[in-house]
């Protein structure tokens, strides 16, 4: 796994040196290995630096069975000991197929002389925490590790100005390395690769920096998710968003430009759906917590929208937002619409869906249902109004949101929403020049109206009576006519003046439906196509909430103007993030 971690190391350079304090994991041997390798089966046989009746150097490789090998104490000391031009930068080494990321820190030490208390020696020493990564990690979790690095430089740095914290525990270190060798020496074990004791044991039970650091990496390993209290004083949390975003699917990452585009589309119509239970998350939050977040904690819902949310907790829309993407980027939530009845789901692509999953059992055990046979009915989209039936109780209703939601919580079902393309030219409904619809046409001696004028005609004379009036009253003939070609002109007129900004062949189209008789239906398609809103980008939902629209309205209109305005159902961009859509 990519994102995982091999090592972490620390090292310091001061007036006395380099030297390499602390590693984790280590290995007991590692040095006798090392010198094991080093050495030479034959003492007078030389190394030619070039043959040419050799092939190329094999590409050599420093990670065995996930460990890290091929590199002494002394070398690392000597790789990660930087000069002091190059401190407070990113600092990033790749060595055959191992890449090390850190963030070398300066900090001023304080050497205070025993015969004057006033006098302070003041000393510069480089400090350096060290991952060591694949080689193939992808960019954006090499800037993570290197966040953190820098993170705990800082913190060190805090704790050293205040009270010597580092100098303290670099002793510890120290004397620990120094009593291991004088050991080794005293017993004459130092080649010895049975006897070898490593110096990194003592420092794990006497340095409370080396735990600090063995809890990192096991944390990084085991969730993504750092919790420290350097020296019991400062806290340091850090969220590695790939490995906490992992889910139930190996291999799938979630990376922090994702999640930062994913809070860029919040609006106020999503919802929260958390992935923790609500009492639980409540206890896991800090004494200092902020008082917003528990108050949003507490009156959450997954029925609710950011905006209920926002009047329920008595929060700015702003605050809720900000609270949202923090429970979002530490994987404690994601994004959902709201549950209701219109909703519609079906399996998402990444489901698993053979009977050895965990997660049967679990849902079994939960719900006293068979997994598979419940998400069998979600084959095809169908809405939660579908689900229901008059038939129900109100408990068994109750217990099929709750299916729902659990389904959601473990990434198991997607909800479908409907997009619409407005499509009146020849990609896709096509209507010739010729063809544009009149208002009033003669054919084979009677007055017709086109489809579309059908209600607006039932309000003039019809062309028989019009035919008795002029021959029983010639001279009326006169005036009639020329008030009834008045009246459509004008109604032409203002039908025309809604689609001023349209093409020939879209008022054509346009025109040719029905509905358009009606100015209500024809005032809102117009608006609604001029506002972008038909051109695939924007959901039903969103619409409803930008426009203030009902369901209904959007609904008739779809079907009055299903010639023109073509439908289709698909994920929302901002909860796609979430499932890796590969099956």
């Amino acid at each position: 796994m990519e994102a995982n971690p091999i090592s972490v190391f620390l090292v310091k350079s001061d007036s006395k040196g380099d030297r390499l304090l602390f590693r984790y994991p280590y290995a007991g041997d590692t040095r006798n290995e090392i010198n094991h390798q080093n050495r030479r089966k034959n003492p007078y046989a030389l190394t030619l630096s070039e043959d040419l009746m050799v092939g190329p150097t094999p590409q050599k490789f420093n990670i065995e069975k996930g460990n890290l090998t091929g590199f002494t104490d002394e070398v690392l000391a000597t790789l990660f000991a930087v000069k002091q031009e190059l401190c407070d930068n990113k600092f990033e080494l790749k060595v055959n197929d191992v890449r090390f990321v850190g963030h070398p820190t300066l900090l001023l030490t304080s050497a205070r002389n025993k015969g004057n208390n006033q006098d302070n020696k003041q000393t510069i020493m480089l400090v350096h925490i060290v991952f060591a990564l694949q080689a193939v990690a992808s960019h954006s979790i090499v800037k993570c590790y290197y966040d953190l690095s820098k993170r705990l430089g800082v913190a060190l740095r805090h704790e050293e100005k205040r009270c010597g914290y580092v100098t303290k525990e670099m002793k510890t270190m120290i004397a620990a390395h120094d009593e291991v060798v004088a050991r080794e020496v005293e017993e004459g074990i130092k080649s010895s690769s049975e006897n070898s004791v490593s110096p990194f044991d003592l420092i794990l039970r006497r340095s409370s920096l080396a735990r600090d650091l063995r809890s990192a990496y096991d944390d990084l390993c085991l969730t993504g998710l750092v919790k420290l209290r350097i020296n019991r004083w400062i806290d340091l949390s850090f969220c590695l968003t790939q490995k906490v975003h992992q889910f139930h699917k190996k291999g799938f990452m979630i990376e922090p430009e994702a999640i930062d585009r994913c809070l860029e589309n919040l609006r106020p119509y999503h919802g929260l759906l958390l992935l923790v239970e609500q009492n639980h998350l409540l206890d896991s939050l800090p004494p200092d917590a902020s008082p917003a977040l528990t108050r949003l904690i507490t009156v959450y819902s997954p029925l609710k929208s950011l905006q209920t949310l926002s009047a329920d907790a008595d929060l700015t829309l702003a605050q809720v937002f900000n609270l949202s993407g923090h429970l979002i980027y530490w994987g404690n939530a994601i994004v959902i619409y709201p549950l209701c009845e219109s909703n519609v789901y079906t399996i998402a692509p990444d489901a698993p869906t053979h009977r050895n999953s965990r997660l049967v059992e679990k849902f079994s055990e939960q719900f006293n249902e068979c997994l598979l046979q419940v998400m069998s009915e979600f084959s095809l989209p169908i809405s939660i109004r579908q689900k229901f039936s008059p038939l129900n109780l109100p408990q068994q209703e109750t217990k099929l949101v709750q299916m729902i939601v659990w389904m959601l919580q473990h990434r198991l079902l997607i909800q479908l929403h409907t997009y619409v393309y407005f499509m009146p030219t020849e990609k896709g409904l096509s209507y010739p020049q010729q063809e544009v619809p009149t208002l009033v046409m003669r054919r084979e001696g009677s007055l017709q109206s086109t489809p579309d004028e059908t209600n607006l005609m039932a309000r003039v004379p019809s062309e028989s009576d019009i035919s008795s009036t002029i021959s029983d009253d010639l001279p009326g003939s006169t005036s009639i006519q020329p008030q009834m070609n008045s009246w459509l002109n004008e109604t032409v007129w203002r039908r025309d003046e809604f689609l001023t900004d349209f093409t020939e062949e879209e008022k054509s189209a346009i025109l040719k439906i029905p509905a358009s008789s009606n100015p209500e239906d024809l005032k809102l398609l117009v608006h609604l196509i001029q506002q972008g809103y038909f051109q695939g980008t924007h959901h039903l939902e969103e619409i409803m909430y930008i426009e203030n629209v009902r369901r209904s309205q959007l609904l008739q209109l779809l079907d009055k103007y299903r010639d023109i305005l073509i439908t289709c159902e698909t994920e929302d961009p901002a909860i796609s993030i979430f499932y890796s859509h590969s099956g």
